[in-house]
């Protein structure tokens, strides 16, 4: 697996152990996936609006509605792919209640990708929130490095490829109540790794407060 991979992997687990940790009630772990996507969120809202204004309250609403939202999201796309069409709805929402015709009806999810580019996500990052994401990451990939290999297996199957249980019992040839076993010693290992550090940006938030 070369270095592209591997941060291809580390981007999408980090994004299912935040999930997996803010529908446990852990608002930090939701705190650290709005500053991940409030910037690409953002320039997807700019496409159909234009008032700065306005794309601030329209992501709002999508922030609220991600979280309501988020218990019932189960996985089987990825998180920016599921918050990528909750931004485009609430978008043409907003524009038919303010009675506006929809221009942008052709945007694709293939064009989101490019809505906001790695370059100009760093701008808008600040020095704490890149340094916190790059120690999330660091962290994310050698808890994951230390897995035992049937339990990598397992959820990077889950979390990166998005198999279902089904398929990866198929794959891994064993019984799908050991995936879910492997899966569930898996998120508890990274969860045991990320925690401190959770809890450490928790509570600098507070201090900031």
């Amino acid at each position: 697996m070369n270095s592209a991979e591997e941060d291809k992997m580390s981007e999408k687990t980090l994004d299912a152990e935040l999930v997996n940790q803010a529908k446990q009630g852990k608002m930090e772990a939701f705190e650290l996936l709005v500053n991940r996507y409030q910037q690409k969120v953002a320039n997807v809202i700019s496409k159909f609006v234009k008032d700065r204004h306005e794309i601030q309250d329209v992501a709002q609403e999508v922030f609220i509605k991600v979280f309501r939202a988020l218990p019932n999201f189960r996985g089987d796309s990825s998180f920016y792919t599921w918050i990528y069409r909750i931004a485009v709805n609430t978008s043409k929402n907003h524009l038919v209640s303010k009675s506006r015709r929809i221009q942008n009806t052709q945007v694709e999810f293939e064009e989101a990708e490019n809505f906001s580019s790695n370059e100009d996500q760093r701008n808008l990052d600040t020095p704490d929130a890149v340094y916190a994401r790059g120690e999330l990451e660091q962290t994310m990939s050698k808890a994951i490095a230390t897995l035992p290999d049937d339990l990598k297996t397992a959820i990077v199957l889950r979390e990166v490829d998005g198999l279902s249980y089904e398929e990866i019992a198929e794959k891994m040839d064993c019984p799908i109540g050991t995936v879910r076993s492997r899966i569930f010693r898996a998120r508890d290992a990274i969860d045991q790794a990320m925690r401190p550090l959770l809890q450490d940006e928790n509570t600098r938030k507070q201090n900031v407060r």
